[in-house]
């Protein structure tokens, strides 16, 4: 009998273990639950579909080395972190970078915004040689503490990668500021739904 329940308990916790590492999907876009970046291992911490008006633009994911549910607690998340936007739909990379900085302009202050001009300028420039984005297209923004901020879109790296940490908080925060683009995304990726 002792032998029997024990086979059941292990049965059990094999069948949740292989269920919690099942892939999520979101709209046809499937998302694994766990990735390596840079030797590091990184989980899921959430993901959701960006939203502008009644529009599915992309789903966007965020994958971190523990749990994260704010832009503290993500900055503060040791090892690197990736954000994903998997586009559902065809947008214009001008218009597309033009909302970042929007999203960046409503999250940081005046004093901060002069110290991160080089990374902005640097940012509209990937944007503008992109011309694009087609359903299915997919854009990273990847931070190693040791490289710092890597840009893909594509599949392919954009640039050498941001140095600066103030760059990297203020491109987070359009997500998972005060004022985010999505209040329904940042919940989502931040694991609140």
């Amino acid at each position: 009998m002792r032998k029997a329940l024990h086979a059941l308990f292990l049965a059990t916790g094999l069948c949740w273990a292989s269920a919690s590492l099942a892939a999520v999907e979101i709209s046809g876009i499937k998302l694994e639950d766990s990735i390596t970046i840079a030797d590091t291992k990184l989980q899921l911490n959430g993901a959701g579909i960006r939203y502008k008006g009644p529009f599915k633009v992309y789903v966007g994911d965020l994958y971190t080395t523990q749990p994260v549910k704010s832009l503290d607690e993500l900055l503060a998340a040791p090892g690197p972190k990736r954000l994903t936007m998997t586009f559902l739909r065809e947008i214009n990379s001008a218009d597309f970078g033009k909302l970042l900085t929007r999203g960046i302009e409503d999250n940081t202050s005046k004093a901060e915004m002069s110290k991160i001009i080089p990374g902005m300028i640097k940012m509209g420039e990937i944007f503008a040689a992109n011309k694009s984005f087609a359903p299915g297209d997919v854009c990273a923004l990847e931070w190693d503490p040791a490289k710092g901020l890597s840009i893909w879109a594509k599949g392919k790296l954009q640039s050498e990668p941001f140095k600066d940490p103030a760059f990297f908080r203020a491109l987070m925060s359009i997500w998972f500021g005060q004022n985010p683009a999505d209040w329904k995304l940042k919940d989502a990726m931040l694991g609140a739904k």
